[in-house]
């Protein structure tokens, strides 16, 4: 196996594709934002009868896309940097790092129907159990994320993101589909660091640029900073403290989407 390993900022510069999707998004999301139009990528939107269901989860997985490559794509730049340099010597680079690229994505999407699913199941719930309030389930989102900060998979996870090399070493394959397993793999610990994180955005809305940035933020600090570690439970004992006092008035997140809209209120 000839797997070339490059330093920390040879392998953020070996990605400059991604680095152009990666603006493209922010400026996609921006724009949503400036221009009115940031309801039209909000997951909840699937929950209104008047748009038909195949077409909205067509519209939100295209949204989600945009949104894995504002917020996830920038801490596994990294990663990316790294594979593209190794897999240069293969027969059909090109194609080795479509796959890593597709298993990555793969996950995250896999994850964002799951969550839309979840999000969609509560929602059902809370017509029948009238005593399934919103700020509750914004609150106990936003208190298992803060509570996910202190869990040992959280840390055990974010080492693995935290050395992309040596990650790189021992399970790099040739090949489109050695790419694909290796992306699938490298993003299922993505996953094991972020899911928590990234199910609050259901609670706030996808497109919710106030949480994205943030959010994103933290996310690549804990990933790629050299001090990130230091930030991770204080984080989530600012996210858990949050939950507790949307708990108790749901003034304290404005932002909070209106997941528990009746589907045919209208």
């Amino acid at each position: 196996m000839n797997v070339v390993v490059v330093t920390g900022g040879s392998a953020w510069r070996g990605a400059p594709v991604l680095m152009v999707v990666i603006g493209l998004a922010w400026l996609l999301a921006i724009a949503a934002e400036l221009t009115g139009q940031v309801s039209w990528v909000h997951h909840h939107r699937l929950l209104v009868d008047d748009v038909a269901v195949w077409a909205s989860l067509a519209l939100f997985l295209v949204a989600w896309q945009v949104h894995i490559a504002a917020m996830m794509l920038p801490s596994t730049l990294p990663m990316v940097g790294l594979f593209n340099r190794a897999s240069a010597g293969q027969r059909h680079p090109g194609l080795a790092r479509i796959g890593f690229l597709g298993g990555y994505l793969a996950v995250w999407t896999l994850f964002g129907i799951a969550a839309l699913l979840g999000d969609a199941l509560l929602t059902q719930a809370m017509l029948y159990w009238h005593w399934l309030l919103p700020a509750w389930l914004a609150g106990a989102v936003l208190i298992l994320a803060g509570g996910f900060q202190f869990s040992s998979l959280k840390e055990r996870c974010l080492d693995k993101c935290r050395q992309p090399r040596a990650f790189l070493l021992n399970h790099y394959r040739q090949g489109m589909a050695g790419g694909f397993a290796l992306g699938v793999r490298h993003g299922l610990f993505c996953l094991g660091c972020c899911w928590a994180l990234m199910l609050v955005m259901f609670v706030v809305g996808i497109a919710n640029l106030a949480w994205m940035a943030p959010l994103a933020a933290l996310m690549l600090v804990e990933k790629v900073a050299r001090h990130g570690k230091r930030i991770v439970r204080p984080i989530g004992a600012v996210l858990m403290l949050l939950g507790l006092l949307v708990m108790m008035d749901p003034a304290w997140l404005p932002s909070l989407v209106p997941t528990a809209a009746p589907m045919h209120a209208h």
